[in-house]
């Protein structure tokens, strides 16, 4: 099968490449998955589950990309829950090959069935963005009606998730970004905008959920304007020091089936859109790794129809 593969870490995008590789079969509880699209993580060559295993021994060549779209061609023993021939999108083991590829081992229960009709491409958007932000908000931000969250990038692939998710559960929503971005960060339905570089943060006032994406000195910031008995959710790494009073968690987002459920249905319904910013093909999925070429959105790779 065709691939992309990463062998350099020190390379970066100039790593990647395309080749020809087996096509991987289906362990215990596995299926295999033809990729129809498939999108990645703009940081991930930085991973160090990229480049090895569990036990911190090589893997490469390794094929990055761990969101997907497509339809199961194989079972392996023991799988349940899936069927041949059926559409399905999620996310991969980020210790395992990619979907970067033409086929994908993915074990059976970090994938969910894909609606008819739902494109693949609409698949493979939702569901690393979709999944960080209802895990940030929901599952470790406990966020309720009538709350008020802050969402840092707010225009940005996950932030947008964020943004639409919180206000459709009945939060007010204020969001942040650069000050090119107010408009598309109200556009997918912030209440109000923080221009991180020309405003001042603090003054939009006391929150009861920080959802943060970029860490750093705006993560210290804002983590002072959580209420006492509020929460503080990153998915930027550690909290170096949150105020006392205040819940700080640092997550790394995990496939759900249930959750990806919950997200697919709210597109169908209108209730939720995607954030794309290109749709490529596997030849050029290379280049897409460096920032400037991949646009503000989600870039998609699209293998077939």
């Amino acid at each position: 099968m065709k691939a992309l593969i990463v062998t350099e870490q020190a390379a970066g995008a100039a790593g990647a490449k395309l080749a020809e590789r087996p096509e991987p079969q289906a362990g215990i509880n596995d299926v295999v998955v033809q990729v129809h699209a498939s999108s990645f993580t703009g940081d991930e060559l930085s991973w160090p589950s990229t480049w090895t295993d569990r036990a911190s021994r090589d893997r490469t060549p390794s094929i990055p990309g761990h969101e997907v779209a497509g339809v199961v061609t194989a079972l392996g023993y023991g799988t349940t829950g899936l069927s041949v021939g059926q559409r399905v999108f999620g996310l991969t083991d980020w210790y395992r090959d990619g979907a970067l590829a033409e086929y994908v081992a993915v074990e059976a229960r970090n994938l969910a069935p894909l609606p008819g009709d739902v494109d693949f491409t609409v698949g493979a958007s939702l569901v690393m963005p979709g999944l960080t932000a209802w895990q940030g908000l929901f599952t470790h931000g406990r966020l309720q009606a009538g709350q008020t969250v802050l969402v840092h990038g707010s225009a940005g692939i996950v932030g947008s998730m964020a943004v639409q998710l919180a206000r459709e559960a009945g939060a007010y929503v204020i969001g942040t970004g650069r000050a090119a971005h107010r408009q598309a960060a109200l556009g997918f339905g912030a209440h109000e905008f923080a221009d991180l570089e020309n405003d001042v943060l603090e003054n939009a006032g006391k929150v009861d959920l920080v959802f943060d994406v970029l860490g750093g000195d705006i993560a210290k910031r804002s983590a002072g304007m959580i209420r006492a008995g509020g929460t503080f959710v990153t998915a930027a790494g550690p909290i170096e020091a949150a105020p006392a009073g205040v819940l700080a968690i640092d997550f790394v987002v995990e496939a759900d089936r249930s959750q990806l459920g919950e997200i697919v249905q709210r597109y169908r319904e209108g209730r939720l859109r995607t954030n794309i910013s290109k749709i490529i093909t596997l030849d050029d999925a290379a280049a897409a790794f460096n920032p400037a070429s991949r646009g503000a959105g989600k870039p998609i790779i699209r293998f077939r129809g």
